[in-house]
């Protein structure tokens, strides 16, 4: 069985949107954040530390775009891949891979020097410079979307997870109020899917064994002794 190691609204978000997009059975794993620190052991199965990680059989994998490809390709045929033979192929693997190195990592320095370093070593100006930076590289999506409801082929694919993620993160750190009125309503519109709803779910009912948790999965407790 495909597993799934997963913090509460961190980048693992887009493979377990994609999973319950697809029906997929599988085993998911809720960490509390950051895990390499508060999660014994799992360092011993990913190097890195990081979240995601995917586990299918001998595959092992912890970039999430690159996941969401391979589920709705390995475990396909599925609407949610694009093929080399589809006019929006480069356009699905561009938009698939800009959710995370354009529009996600900029935010992981707002998250940084706004929300996650310790008060006197937080850089606003650091934070409000990158703040910009995603605003200003959302003006792609923004032009890719034109009178479109999803990003490429006609249709809700992967590149739409991994772009919908950036732009669910970008709510929980208060960018929201900057999005282009084409972008909200795309927003809005893909996070209303079953599978959007579903992941939710899944996600809050594996968080439960983690005791309060913040927006961004770091137990209550460990705040508080900080």
């Amino acid at each position: 069985m495909i597993e799934l190691y997963h913090c509460v609204n961190a980048r693992s978000f887009r493979p377990l949107w994609t999973l319950e997009e697809m029906g997929l059975a599988y085993a998911l794993h809720v960490l509390p954040f950051p895990p390499r620190y508060l999660a014994p052991g799992y360092k011993d199965m990913n190097p890195l530390g990081t979240i995601p990680l995917m586990i299918d059989g001998e595959t092992r994998m912890t970039e999430s775009s690159a996941i969401c490809h391979y589920l709705a390709t390995r475990y396909g045929p599925s609407p949610l891949a694009v093929s080399p033979d589809e006019a929006d192929y480069g356009a699905y693997l561009n938009f698939l891979h800009m959710g995370e190195a354009t529009l996600t990592f900029p935010q992981t320095l707002v998250l940084r020097y706004r929300h996650f370093e310790e008060e006197g070593r937080r850089l606003p100006q650091v934070a409000d410079d990158y703040a910009r930076w995603f605003l200003a590289r959302l003006r792609a999506v923004d032009a890719r979307l034109g009178n479109r409801d999803y990003l490429c082929a006609c249709r809700f694919t992967a590149a739409d997870i991994s772009v919908g993620y950036a732009l669910m993160l970008a709510t929980m750190i208060g960018l929201e109020t900057e999005f282009p009125a084409n972008v909200r309503a795309y927003f809005d519109r893909i996070r209303a899917r079953d599978g959007h709803r579903r992941a939710l779910e899944r996600q809050a009912e594996g968080a439960d064994a983690l005791g309060p948790v913040d927006d961004f999965g770091r137990p209550l407790a460990s705040l508080a002794k900080g």
